[in-house]
C-alpha cells in the first residue's frame, strides 16, 4: 500500500469545531472507498474510549474511528493526558498508564520520548492506511509553548501534511482570531495553511461574504467553507467544554425529569447521551442541592477523582438530598463507574491514588464498599442484566481504578461468564455499574424508562435505536460538511501538497 495522504485540522481555539470537522472527513473519505484512519498526538479529556484490545484513548478519536468504519487503535491517540487534580495529569502512552506527572515536569522531562512515540505511531498508520486526518488542539498559535508543543505544527511537519485552520464565528471575532493565529505562525508552518473554514455559522452567508472577501484579500489565504450550525447533532463530544452547549439545549417541560450530577471531574459524560434521544424526557445538569428538585431519576456520572467529587456532592449538599429523595421513594439513582463507587458504604485509597485521605463514607445507597488500586481497568465487556422477568444483552465497556467488593444483602445488577456486576436494590430503585454506554443499549433503557412511564401514567415507548441514530448522524454530519466545504479542491491540495 502506498504511504497514506494527510490532511490536518487545526483551529484557532479550543471547541472551534477539529473534532466535528475532522468526524465529518473521516467519513466522507471511508464513503469514497478510501482506508482511513484518524490521528490526533496528544489529547487532553476525561472522555476517554476502549479501543477493541482494551487501550485507552481519547474519546474522539475513537468516535472518529467509528466515522471512518475501522477499529480504533491505540496508535489513534498515542497520547492522552487525563487532569487529575491542580496542574496535574495522568499521562496515558498507547493506551496504557504511564504516570502522574505534574504539567511542567511533563514538558520538561516527556518531551523527546513523547515526540519519538508520536512519530513512531504516525508513521504506522501512514503505512497501513490510505488517508490520515490529523487534529490538533488548542491553537497552533501559543507562543509560549510552542518550543516544546506537541499537538500541532510539529506534527503537521512530521506528517508532511497540508492545514485548514478552522474558525468558530458563533463566539465573535473571527476574523481577528484568524488572522492573528496567522500572523502569529512562523512562515514556514504558514505556508502549510492551505484555507480556513468558519465554523458555526448562523444566519445569512451574503452578509458575510465582505467579510471573507476581505480576508481573503488580506492574508493570501483562501476560504475553503463556511459550515452552517448543525442543531441536535448525535456524535459524542471531546471534553466537558460541550457540556455548556448540552445545558442549554437541555431546558423545556418534559414529562420525565432527569438530573445528572456535575461535579468537578466529571469524565465519560457521553454516557447520558442516548437520554436526550428519548423525547420525554428532559435532562439537566445540577450542581448544588437547591437545584436538584425531586427528579425522576438522578444520574452519577463517571469522575477522573472519585473521592475529591464525593467531598464536592456532600458540601453542596447533593449527598445528603440525594439520600433523602431515596428513602422518601421519590426518585431513582444510577450510578456508572465513579458514580457506581460513590453509591457504596465507604471509599478507600490506601496507596493515596486520588487523594490523601485513607477513606471516605460514600451515600451507603448500595451494600457495596471500594478500595482505589494502582492499576487501572479498561476492556470492553458484555454481560446479561436481568430487569422485571427479562434477560437483556448489555454491552459497553469499563475505565477505572477500583475494585467494588460486595456487602451484606448485595444483589447483582448482572451477570458475565465471570460472575456477577454491579449492584441493584431489590426494588431496582438505585443500581451502580462499573459499564459505561449502559444506556447506550436501547432494551435496557426503553425497559427502565418504561417503569417510570408506568408509574406517571404515560404511554410507554418502542426503544429508540442510539446505535443507528449515531451512524445516521455520521452521515448528516458528512453530508453537511460536503455541501458547504470545498472536499474536492481540499483533497486535490493533498495529493499535490505530497509532491511539492
Amino acid at each position: 500500500m502506498a504511504k497514506a495522504l494527510p490532511i490536518m485540522f487545526q483551529g484557532t481555539h479550543s471547541d472551534a469545531g477539529k473534532s466535528v470537522i475532522a468526524t465529518a472527513f473521516c467519513r466522507l473519505f471511508a464513503q469514497a472507498g478510501w482506508k482511513t484512519a484518524p490521528f490526533k498526538a496528544q489529547n487532553m479529556s476525561l472522555n476517554a474510549y476502549v479501543t477493541p484490545d482494551g487501550k485507552e484513548i481519547g474519546r474522539a478519536q475513537g468516535i472518529q474511528a467509528e466515522a471512518a468504519g475501522v477499529p480504533a487503535r491505540a496508535e489513534m491517540n498515542p497520547i492522552l493526558l487525563k487532569p487529575s487534580r491542580m496542574n496535574e495529569s495522568q499521562v496515558v502512552v498507547l493506551g496504557r498508564p504511564y504516570a502522574t506527572m505534574p504539567a511542567m515536569a511533563y514538558r520538561s522531562e516527556f518531551f523527546e520520548q513523547g515526540l519519538a512515540i508520536i512519530r513512531q505511531s504516525l508513521d504506522t498508520l501512514m503505512s497501513e492506511y490510505e488517508r490520515i486526518v490529523i487534529e490538533g488542539a488548542g491553537s497552533p498559535a501559543e507562543v509560549n509553548l510552542n518550543d516544546r508543543e506537541l499537538v500541532n505544527m510539529r506534527v503537521a511537519r512530521l506528517a508532511n501534511a497540508p492545514v485548514v485552520l478552522i474558525g468558530d464565528i458563533e463566539r465573535g471575532g473571527v476574523f481577528a482570531s484568524l488572522v492573528g493565529t496567522l500572523t502569529l505562525l512562523e512562515p514556514r508552518d504558514r505556508k502549510r495553511v492551505i484555507g480556513v473554514i468558519i465554523n458555526k455559522f448562523h444566519g445569512d452567508r451574503s452578509l458575510l461574504q465582505p467579510g471573507l472577501d476581505w480576508f481573503e484579500r488580506y492574508t493570501g489565504v483562501p476560504v475553503l467553507g463556511v459550515v452552517p450550525y448543525l442543531p441536535d447533532l448525535a456524535i459524542d463530544a471531546e471534553d466537558s467544554l460541550a457540556l455548556e452547549r448540552f445545558a442549554a439545549s437541555s431546558g423545556g417541560e418534559r414529562a420525565i425529569d432527569i438530573a445528572v450530577i456535575r461535579c468537578p471531574k466529571i469524565a465519560n459524560f457521553t454516557d447520558i447521551d442516548p437520554l436526550l434521544a428519548e423525547p420525554d424526557c428532559r435532562v439537566r445538569l445540577v450542581t448544588h442541592a437547591a437545584e436538584l428538585g425531586e427528579p425522576d431519576v438522578i444520574v452519577l456520572p463517571g469522575s477522573k477523582n472519585t473521592i475529591e467529587d464525593l467531598v464536592y456532592m456532600k458540601q453542596r449538599g447533593l449527598a445528603s438530598r440525594i439520600a433523602a429523595l431515596v428513602a422518601e421513594g421519590k426518585t431513582r439513582v444510577v450510578g456508572i463507574c465513579g458514580g457506581y463507587q460513590m453509591l457504596g458504604a465507604v471509599i478507600r485509597d490506601p496507596h493515596g491514588v486520588e487523594t490523601s485521605l485513607p477513606e471516605v463514607k460514600g451515600l451507603g445507597l448500595l451494600p457495596i464498599e471500594t478500595t482505589l488500586e494502582r492499576t487501572k481497568v479498561t476492556v470492553r465487556s458484555k454481560a446479561v442484566l436481568t430487569w422485571n422477568g427479562n434477560r437483556l444483552a448489555v454491552q459497553g465497556y469499563e475505565i477505572h481504578m477500583g475494585r467494588s467488593t460486595p456487602l451484606a444483602g448485595y444483589v447483582p445488577l448482572m451477570e458475565d461468564d465471570g460472575g456477577q456486576m454491579g449492584a441493584k436494590r431489590d426494588d431496582g430503585r438505585v443500581l451502580g455499574t462499573y459499564m459505561h454506554d449502559l444506556f447506550h443499549n436501547d432494551a435496557f433503557r426503553a425497559a427502565f424508562f418504561n417503569d417510570i412511564r408506568k408509574e406517571k401514567g404515560l404511554s410507554l415507548s418502542e426503544p429508540v435505536p442510539f446505535r443507528a441514530l449515531k451512524e445516521a448522524a455520521f452521515d448528516r454530519l458528512a453530508a453537511h460538511v460536503c455541501r458547504h466545504v470545498a472536499v474536492e479542491r481540499i483533497e486535490q491540495i493533498m495529493r499535490q501538497f505530497q509532491h511539492e
